[in-house]
């Protein structure tokens, strides 16, 4: 079996230094404290994240944490990024989603696929805070990327995007987007048959639907993004190559299985908090319920989880800094987010009939903890990743 890999620092890979990384966290943990956490009741009221706390975000640089310093970003290392991310997965989910398309799948793609001038037009844009989009799921293939049926047809110095992206986060405002269409009519080779293009979301053509009604995660917005003979310029083909953009959405999706993790393992954290601090302060038979051995069981259950799931991301990003990992990347999503699903269950369970409630953290914590076991790959496309690559390694060894 192969050993744990882990950093010898905060990033063992290039990044900002230790010191003024941690001096980010501790304002970002500031920032959580004082702005976002305050501001969860009025982002379940009204479904959105307000304009001012968009604008301090941007401010804070949240949105280029990721991007080339020559181009007006942090540079964080993965394992510097995944940290920031499980701080931002204990505030309302939305604070997260506005932000984590420009600083994951986008500039993951831009930055192994672009060309230097897309690069220096398209990060430079995400990271002064323009909200991204990733147009890959359509209505008729969501695990299945490879069949999606969005065309794009090159007439001239364009190509014409035709069809319809579903469940797309950021759609109702996003400004830049990343589309994944066929720029062949047959499957080919390696899925050289999908290809990516950069496209601004006020090109005519582009049409929103309404934002979808969902479970959970209140102010992070998705609809489809329709798109009718829209005409984007040749020079906003990936990597300026058909056949690329597939490549380019896999290697994204490493890195935001990675985002989904942390964000898991976050959320999960806070939810064992409310499990504690429930627990210390309700009475039952003259004294707190945190006395009575079965709710200890349960917080306990949680701590070990969330420890073994801190494990496995520190262990995952060390491994993705040195190289891809996508083995790694798919079992930490996949283990960190049941675990979220199993810590939220046992903390409603702790609060009794309380945990029912929508005026207690626990219910709404449980609503937000279910999609994270569904976006960017199912549990069960997380098995097929990891099964595949074991049996490609065996067979190499044998």
């Amino acid at each position: 079996m192969p050993e744990i890999v882990t950093p010898t620092a905060p990033s063992a890979a290039s990044g900002m230094d230790a010191e003024t990384f941690e001096a980010f966290l501790d304002q970002l943990r500031r920032f959580i404290r004082d702005r976002l956490l305050p501001a969860e009741p009025e982002v379940i009221e009204s479904n959105r994240v307000p304009d001012a706390i968009l604008a301090e975000m941007r401010d804070m640089g949240l949105f280029a944490l990721t991007t080339p310093e020559a181009l007006g970003g942090a540079d964080m290392s993965i394992s510097q990024y995944i940290r920031t991310v499980r701080e931002l997965g204990k505030p309302s989910p939305a604070f997260r989603a506005a932000m984590s398309i420009n600083t994951g799948m986008f500039t993951t793609a831009l930055k192994k696929g672009g060309t230097a001038e897309q690069q220096a037009e398209w990060l430079t844009r995400s990271a002064a805070g323009e909200v991204a989009c990733f147009g890959l799921t359509e209505p008729d293939s969501g695990s299945d990327a490879a069949g999606l049926k969005t065309r794009a047809v090159r007439d001239g110095d364009d190509y014409v995007l035709n069809g319809t992206k579903r469940y797309i986060t950021n759609a109702p405002f996003a400004k830049l987007g990343l589309i994944m269409a066929r720029t062949s009519a047959e499957p080919l080779p390696k899925n050289a048959h999908v290809s990516a293009f950069l496209l601004d979301m006020d090109t005519p053509g582009v049409t929103i639907g309404s934002p979808d009604h969902k479970m959970g995660q209140r102010g992070a917005l998705i609809a489809d993004v329709i798109l009718e003979d829209v005409r984007v310029p040749a020079k906003n083909l990936l990597g300026l190559e058909e056949g690329k953009g597939f490549m380019a959405a896999m290697q994204a999706l490493d890195s935001g299985r990675l985002s989904v993790g942390a964000a898991a393992l976050g959320l999960a954290e806070r939810a064992l908090e409310t499990g504690l601090r429930y627990a210390t302060e309700r009475k039952a038979f003259g004294e707190p319920i945190a006395n009575f051995q079965l709710i200890q069981a349960m917080l306990a259950d949680s701590r070990a989880e969330i420890y073994a799931a801190e494990c496995m991301m520190w262990d995952a990003c060390a491994r993705a800094e040195r190289g891809r990992a996508s083995l790694e990347c798919s079992a930490f999503k996949m283990f960190s987010t049941e675990m979220c699903g199993r810590v939220v269950d046992r903390v409603v369970q702790i609060h009794g009939g309380a945990g029912y409630l929508a005026e207690y953290d626990a219910e709404r914590l449980f609503r937000d903890a279910r999609i994270y076991r569904i976006y960017e790959g199912t549990t069960q496309i997380q098995q097929l990743v990891i099964a595949k690559q074991m049996l490609r390694d065996f067979a190499a060894r044998n």
